[in-house]
């Protein structure tokens, strides 16, 4: 297996304060706006674009976990059943701006089916996707991010790995996984 590191913790930090510049520059004070973190790993980097934008602006931007795995259409195919992790939605999305945030965009179906999910909380007036990293060539359904901090050439047998202090390891990174028997 080889490992390719694409950002490291200062360019991640730089990236971060690059995406929530662009949030500012289309919602301003962002006193209708919401943030979706995908369950399981969109919520680390949800979590640290609110913070990023309250130290920026003062704002405190409202941050809910959204868990889609009851919406995959892959969710009956599996031999075994995918774990649900929790949705955590302590607000109503009715007539919000909502900003759908996740680490890795891969095919978009994770989106689609996040969508979908994020019906039953309200009829959002906007949604906007943020990523933070795009892998390119590989959408399987017509979903584009709106904010992409990084866009990545990828093949199927890669793998995108991002790693947050806050899940144990010493330094925030991305990597870029390759199997070297494929």
């Amino acid at each position: 297996m080889q490992r390719r590191l694409l950002l490291g913790h200062p360019q991640l930090a730089i990236t971060i304060g690059r995406l929530c510049q662009e949030l500012i520059e289309n919602h301003e004070n962002f006193d209708n706006t919401v943030i979706l973190g995908l369950q399981p790993r969109g919520i680390f980097f949800a979590e640290r674009i609110k913070e990023r934008l309250h130290e920026i602006t003062g704002a405190e931007v409202e941050l809910g976990y959204l868990d889609s795995t009851f919406y995959r259409d892959d969710f009956r195919r599996r031999d075994s059943p995918k774990r649900a992790n929790e949705t955590k939605i302590d607000f109503l999305i009715e007539g919000k701006k909502v900003i759908l945030i996740d680490d890795v965009f891969y095919t978009g179906r994770s989106i689609r089916a996040a969508m979908d999910a994020m019906i039953a909380y309200g009829r959002p007036a906007k949604v906007e996707l943020l990523v933070l990293v795009e892998r390119k060539y590989s959408r399987h359904v017509p979903i584009k991010p709106d904010y992409v901090g990084q866009q990545v050439n990828t093949l199927d047998s890669h793998k995108v790995l991002v790693e947050w202090k806050g899940q144990g390891v010493d330094d925030d990174n991305i990597w870029l996984i390759t199997n070297e028997e494929e």
